[in-house]
């Protein structure tokens, strides 16, 4: 095929690539598909296949012009691409401006190409790995966090003492006005029956609780706050809240005792071999927490190293993607649509400064797995979603199906191809052990 293509920078990941496809080609490919036709003609009158060429371009002429003006297109623009060594980010923008029979054929193809940029020395990076044991008294905190999850609440007639339950009921107002006047959306912050809160000085909004020291049920008691900076209802920040509190009942915390017959409910065997399957669930837990980091470190070192022009169309697609986890997110910590709404420059702002990094670190872990010659089977595409389906309890064929629909096969075979890259990356780096912090 013949062409002549002129290539025009629009942006730095953006072209504008002008194609003529020579005369001679244009008929030729009007003959090719003209007889492709002819063979499966099956017309009124003739046996199928045996219809004279002219009947058949009187009757097929339209999707004959269009079948060939698809080829060319598509065979024009992937020789022009690879001509001019270019990769498209993403589907070009096709602009037909003169196709006939007799004349060469010209269009315009507007693309977003993928952006060139050199690779900086990715082999021996310096990362830090903290060095950390495990130890008993790790063993003995996770165990705690086992009898937390077996504790039991026994109604007492007494005093409230630090540690135990108290079951309130309140009412809040800031300034003599329920809290709801300020925040709308904090109606559990304003006002609950039968509300468990545990009488520590931390719980709830800090300070609420010390308060309730020594209160018996019936008690009623006037609990004045101060809203703290990290509070979960920004417009509450910093200010000071009044609450009349009433104590219905004091349940005093049970916790059971930690012997063999304890670490049988969890499905250890005796309390020595549940110790010993926390040991080995911290360690892994360490190991993997060492991992994460050492990885995060060696992204940020390329990162810091990189810089790239980034194709708009990609990163805004990226962007729409993490705008949709976040407002689930959101949804799911309980904000409304309203509230949501008025937060959605700040979404939006934080969901492309994301999409930007991770489209950025996409493309430099792509380019180190074309240079290492890093590839990624259908074998281990197969795997990852057998896993994903045990992982999500459903069959196998209904979660590919869901991956088909939303071009989720990409983005396990990223994913992967991440995994090894990063595999690689950590096997030559240079990692230097410190101590643990705090």
């Amino acid at each position: 095929m013949n062409l002549n293509v002129s290539v025009e920078n629009l942006a730095p990941c953006k072209k504008l690539l002008r194609i003529e496809v020579g005369a001679e080609d244009v008929l030729s490919s009007f003959e090719d598909v003209t007889r492709q036709f002819c063979k499966m003609a099956n017309l009124p009158g003739f046996r199928p296949g045996k219809a004279p060429r002219a009947v058949v371009e009187k009757n097929y002429g339209d999707r004959i012009r269009d079948e060939v003006k698809k080829k060319l297109t598509q065979d024009a623009y992937e020789k022009a691409m690879t001509q001019e060594k270019l990769r498209a980010a993403v589907y070009p923008d096709i602009e037909e401006i003169q196709f006939s029979k007799e004349l060469a054929y010209q269009f315009a193809a507007t693309v977003e190409v993928q952006p060139e940029f050199e690779l900086p020395d990715y082999k021996g990076l310096k990362v830090e790995r903290e060095s950390r044991v495990i130890g008993d008294e790790d063993v003995d905190k996770a165990l705690n966090t086992l009898l937390e999850q077996r504790v039991d609440y026994t109604d007492v007639d007494r005093p409230l003492q630090r540690g135990d339950i108290a079951v309130v009921n309140y009412q809040g107002t800031v300034d003599g006005k329920p809290i709801t006047e300020l925040a709308p959306t904090a109606r559990g912050i304003t006002e609950q029956k039968n509300f468990w809160v545990r009488a520590e000085s931390d719980q709830f909004i800090p300070g609420f609780a010390d308060q309730l020291i020594d209160a018996k049920a019936g008690d009623k008691r006037t609990v004045e706050v101060t809203f703290p900076e990290d509070f979960v209802t920004p417009a509450l920040v910093g200010l000071k809240g009044s609450y009349e509190v009433e104590l219905v009942q004091v349940k005093e915390r049970v916790l059971p005792t930690v012997d063999d017959e304890f670490a049988e409910s969890f499905g250890a065997e005796s309390l020595e071999k549940l110790k010993e399957g926390i040991r080995t669930d911290l360690e892994n837990d360490l190991k993997f927490k060492q991992n994460r980091s050492v990885r995060d470190q060696l992204v940020k070192a390329l990162m810091d190293r990189v810089q790239i022009d980034l194709p708009e169309s990609v990163v805004a697609a990226e962007t729409r993607s993490v705008v949709y986890d976040l407002v689930a997110e959101n949804q799911r910590r309980g904000l409304s649509k309203e509230v949501i709404e008025k937060q959605k420059d700040e979404i939006f702002t934080a969901a492309n400064a994301n999409a930007k990094e991770k489209v950025k670190a996409m493309y430099i872990m792509g380019k180190i797995a074309e240079k290492e010659g890093v590839k990624v089977d259908q074998k281990e595409i197969v795997s990852r979603v057998a896993m994903m389906a045990q992982q999500y309890q459903m069959p196998p064929e209904k979660l590919a199906k869901q991956l088909q629909e939303r071009n989720g096969f990409n983005e396990i075979h990223e994913q992967i191809m991440v995994g090894k890259v990063l595999d690689f990356l950590q096997l030559n780096a240079e990692i230097s052990e410190v101590p643990a912090s705090a």
